[in-house]
């Protein structure tokens, strides 16, 4: 439960550009914004993330697993080259 201006804080972006951002989720309907009816403050929101964009978030995480995979592979590799080199 953050405010977009402690979200913006918390990613080192200005309040404008996260305000931007989740706009632009919400035209993409991977978020929606629900309005708190019972708040005293009438600007209060609930962003939520749609079935659109659990999709996302979870494509994302696999995407970040596959190339994390890759990246170990190529470095396992290359510690196996630098091992034959050392042992010559």
């Amino acid at each position: 439960m953050l405010t977009q201006r402690q979200l913006s804080k918390l990613l080192g972006v200005s309040l404008g550009k996260a305000n931007y951002c989740l706009r632009e989720l919400i035209s993409r309907g991977l978020v929606k914004a629900k309005n708190y009816r019972t708040s005293q403050n009438k600007a209060a929101y609930l962003y939520i993330l749609t079935p659109s964009g659990i999709a996302a978030k979870g494509d994302m995480a696999r995407r970040f697993l596959v190339r994390k995979m890759h990246e170990y592979d190529a470095l396992t590799a290359e510690l196996e080259v630098l091992r034959r080199e050392a042992g010559e």
